[in-house]
């Protein structure tokens, strides 16, 4: 279903965002304790960048802009990502959205392994064996300022009903799922959301933060995020009416906000210079007509939301008493 109308005569016709998506469970092994720091997806990040690169590229010393495969190689697609040519959204912008998220490695010190999480968004999928080769040689160049090495032991692909099966271990990838749309629960009535990674966002050029962060600002970067998703990773751009829905979501408020500002800096190799990327962590509730902002609140949950989403920041999770409490 593409179009849905809300309540007959009384809205404009509002889109169902299409946006499938891929899940995968990475599983390393290492030996010691874990020494990677905390929101270890930016170290993740920079190794698999670098490992991808390593990997694919054939015109050495080229900048990816001055090359001429750029548009049919792995790596600027995956990991620059720039607008195509005859784009007609973000051409003032370098980068659009990249096809990926990476989330926080999870550590299980008792087994000695790292779990990490890849979500893979529309034609992302078709470089899922280049992100193997690619995060198996990271692991194994080693990550952190000790260089501590991870060896990839298997790869899972997490299916809709929430169950794990193996697709690649000992150097055999087998056929994954293909993309998949998520299914939409009913709106609750009122709901939660817990801000579980720093989520950064700005508004008027400021950062949001307890104080300042409102829906609107919060549903617009949502907003403005998935229609990019769709329209430079899928064949099914969002078309719906942004204007209703911005001047709507100013009506709604949050309440019970219990959030705080968490500081984080990372150091960009790429940059060479630290990088502040603190944001809110925390929770608060939305009451009232959420209807129309549902389908976008709830795929929110693996698009992330905010600045440094490709490295996990911006990941929040819905409760409500009618949702069951799903693996993200």
């Amino acid at each position: 279903m593409s179009q849905t109308d809300h309540h007959k005569g009384s809205y404009p016709m509002l889109a169902i965002p299409q946006l499938p998506l891929s899940r995968f469970i990475f599983t390393f092994s290492h030996t010691g304790i874990n020494q990677l720091p905390a929101y270890s997806g930016s170290a993740w990040r920079g190794a698999l960048g670098h490992a991808l690169k390593h990997t694919v590229c054939v015109v050495r010393n080229t900048p990816c802009q001055d090359c001429l495969l750029k548009n049919s190689c792995a790596y600027p697609y995956i990991f620059e990502t720039p607008p195509p040519p005859n784009s007609e959204k973000m051409r003032l912008y370098d980068v659009a959205p990249h096809p990926f998220i990476i989330k926080t490695a999870l550590d299980t010190p008792q087994t000695g392994q790292v779990q990490l999480g890849i979500t893979l968004f529309g034609n992302g999928h078709r470089y899922l064996p280049y992100l193997i080769h690619a995060l198996e040689k990271a692991g194994a160049m080693g990550l952190g300022k000790n260089r501590q090495p991870f060896t990839l032991e298997s790869v899972g692909q997490i299916s809709p009903l929430n169950a794990s099966q193996l697709i690649y271990q000992h150097g055999q990838l087998s056929q994954p799922l293909a993309p998949q749309l998520l299914a939409i629960p009913e709106c609750p009535d009122q709901l939660s959301v817990q801000l579980e990674t720093p989520l950064r966002i700005k508004q008027d050029g400021k950062n949001c933060n307890q104080d300042r962060l409102n829906f609107a600002a919060f549903f617009g970067n949502l907003l403005r995020r998935v229609s990019m998703l769709t329209y430079f990773h899928t064949d099914t751009p969002l078309n719906t009416d942004f204007a209703y829905l911005m001047a709507r979501a100013k009506t709604l408020t949050l309440t019970d906000k219990q959030l705080a500002w968490q500081d984080w800096t990372r150091y960009s190799s790429r940059q060479q210079t630290t990088m502040e990327m603190g944001g809110l962590v925390g929770t608060f509730t939305l009451t009232g007509e959420l209807t129309e902002f549902w389908p976008y609140l709830w795929l929110g949950q693996w698009t992330h939301a905010g600045k440094g989403t490709s490295m996990g920041l911006g990941a929040y999770r819905i409760r409500a008493a009618s949702l069951p409490d799903l693996p993200l």
